[in-house]
């Protein structure tokens, strides 16, 4: 795993292997990382990224907000409860001296509580595959005002997702056994 574009380009991540089945733990390729950030960077969705302040929900490794840190997001909130995914978050973070543009949150994303933050403009959502933990995270993160309106939501699940009330679906990807679902804040 490394960084693929920005300013940290080329920078390798901890490894975690093939990921840790107790912990859930399943970083996100290189392959779909590079095509979804494509997809962002694109303009189809205006441009996301830029000095956009991210969540990264279930955020394992943190491969995602970091991504995003490197290629000009202002902010990432890295939210996860498991151990050992907080642990290698923690190095990957120190491997990009990323400690003052990053909050990390250990608790369930399905449980936040209230946003002591302004609401973010980039959500990454990458639950455990078909535990039905999306819709419950995107619901607690909505009622306590860590979305903004109009942000972009990137679902990442084993298969594509509806859109849930409060939300539009705008592109779905498939990348082998991997859905990218993009949803928009209304």
């Amino acid at each position: 795993m490394r960084i693929i574009a920005g300013k940290h380009r080329g920078t390798t991540l901890t490894e975690v292997g093939k990921g840790d089945d107790a912990s859930h733990l399943r970083p996100t390729t290189d392959r779909v990382r590079e095509s979804l950030f494509n997809m962002l960077d694109g303009g189809r969705f205006g441009a996301p990224i830029a000095d956009a302040r991210v969540l990264d929900l279930f955020a394992g490794t943190g491969a995602l907000g970091l991504e995003a840190l490197s290629r000009g997001a202002a902010r990432v909130c890295f939210v996860e409860s498991g151990k050992p995914a907080f642990r290698i978050l923690s190095k990957n973070i120190a491997k990009l001296r990323a400690a003052e543009a990053t909050t990390v949150l250990t608790k369930d994303a399905t449980q936040l509580g209230p946003n002591p933050y302004d609401p973010f403009t980039l959500i990454f959502l990458d639950p455990p595959y078909s535990k039905m933990l999306g819709n419950a995270a995107l619901r607690e993160a909505r009622k306590n005002n860590w979305i903004a309106q109009g942000a972009l939501v990137v679902w990442e699940e084993a298969a594509a997702q509806v859109a849930p009330g409060g939300f539009t679906a705008l592109d779905i990807r498939k990348y082998g056994s991997t859905t990218i679902t993009v949803l928009e804040a209304q």
